[in-house]
This record gives C-alpha cells, sequence and structure tokens, in this order.
C-alpha cells in the first residue's frame, strides 16, 4: 500500500514539475511582448489569451503537486495542534463531503468543454490569428483526473492515520508553517534543551582551576 502511495506522489510530483516549465514561457512570451509593444510599436493581441492560457495550465497541473505536498491553504495554527488521528478525521470528513463531489465534477464538466472545443476547432476570437483554445481545455480534465487520484491516495492515507495514530510516510513533506516549532514556542522550552544548556552536576563552573 505504502509503495502505491508513494507511486502517486511520484506522478503528482512529476507532472507539477514539469508545468513550472511554463513559467519560464510565459515569462519570455510576456517580456517578447513587452519589447515588441514599447520598443518596435507592434504589439500582438493573442498574447492576453495565450498568457491566461499558459498561466491557468500552470495552476490546474500544479493542482495534484501541491495536494501531494501537503501545500494548500489550511488552518495550521488550530490543526497542528490536533492528535494524528483527529487530523485525519477531519481530513476524511473534507475529502468525502467537498473535496471529491468538486473534483468530480470539474473533470466530467472538462471532458465536455474540451469536446465542444475541439469539434468547433475553438479559436480565440480576441483577434484574427488568435490562439487555439482547445488544447488549453484539454488540461481541464486531465488536471482534474490527477486531482482525483491524488485525492484517493490521501483518502486512503486518512484510513490508515485512523487505524494506526500515526500519518503514513510521504516524500518531500512541506509545511509552510513549521508546526513543530510552533508547539515549542506556545508550551515553552523542550525539557531536552534546558537540559543541554544547563552544566554538568559533577563538574560545577570553575572546577579544576
Amino acid at each position: 500500500m505504502q509503495r502505491l502511495l508513494l507511486g502517486i506522489d511520484w506522478l503528482s510530483t512529476f507532472v507539477g514539475q514539469a508545468a513550472s516549465w511554463l513559467i519560464i514561457a510565459l515569462t519570455l512570451m510576456i517580456s517578447y511582448e513587452v519589447f515588441s509593444r514599447y520598443a518596435l510599436g507592434t504589439p500582438h493581441a493573442w498574447v492576453f489569451d495565450a498568457s491566461n492560457m499558459l498561466y491557468g495550465a500552470l495552476f490546474m497541473l500544479a493542482g495534484a503537486y501541491t495536494l501531494a505536498k501537503r501545500g494548500h491553504v489550511r488552518g495550521d495554527i488550530l490543526y497542528g495542534f490536533l492528535s494524528p488521528r483527529m487530523q485525519a478525521g477531519i481530513d476524511l470528513v473534507l475529502y468525502l463531503a467537498f473535496f471529491f463531489p468538486g473534483v468530480i465534477a470539474l473533470a466530467w464538466a472538462g471532458i465536455d468543454f474540451f469536446e465542444v472545443s475541439l469539434a468547433q476547432n475553438e479559436h480565440s476570437s480576441i483577434a484574427a490569428d488568435g490562439p487555439p483554445i482547445y488544447p488549453f481545455k484539454a488540461v481541464i480534465p486531465v488536471a482534474g483526473a490527477l486531482l482525483l487520484l491524488q485525492g484517493v491516495a490521501e483518502t486512503i492515507r486518512c484510513v490508515l492515520c485512523l487505524r494506526s495514530g500515526s500519518w503514513p510516510l510521504r516524500e518531500g513533506d512541506v509545511e509552510e508553517v513549521d508546526v513543530d516549532k510552533l508547539k515549542e514556542m506556545v508550551q515553552g522550552t523542550p525539557t531536552a534543551e534546558l537540559a543541554d544548556a544547563a552544566p554538568p552536576r559533577d563538574n560545577p563552573p570553575g572546577a579544576g582551576r
């Protein structure tokens, strides 16, 4: 089971990191448009739609990656003080009640959006040479499927945590808030650190002079 969960994590991570290269393409395209507009006096109307589609594709394809790394916004200050079983219980309810209905609707509607766009050979109407839109709409069901797959992995993790009382291992776990440090600040200096800072009893300061 752990190998399956890590395999799904790897797929989400691979797609997210591959999609991150769209940032380079987006930066180069915007930089060229700024140069062309202000230095050459030849703006391109299609850049507006193209930049929106690139950013949208990046945003959607990074969804499963962010979920795998536990990077989505949550109330870490409160959530981090709960026991693992309590965390897993809350996550499981939220996944079943909100996550899966929303993501399934996204993937299902995305298939229809893509099929209609492809059949119509849809292009951006902002300019005569507007870029095609159907490749961008193809990203919607793909991103939804990846997000759904990662959600299944996270749901399995919740069930395993409820059984064992501890979260299964994951690769590259990232937290924006260091919950352990926050607990130390709230609860005071850990006993282990106090013991390390205190001088040894059998060797008081000044002994041996």
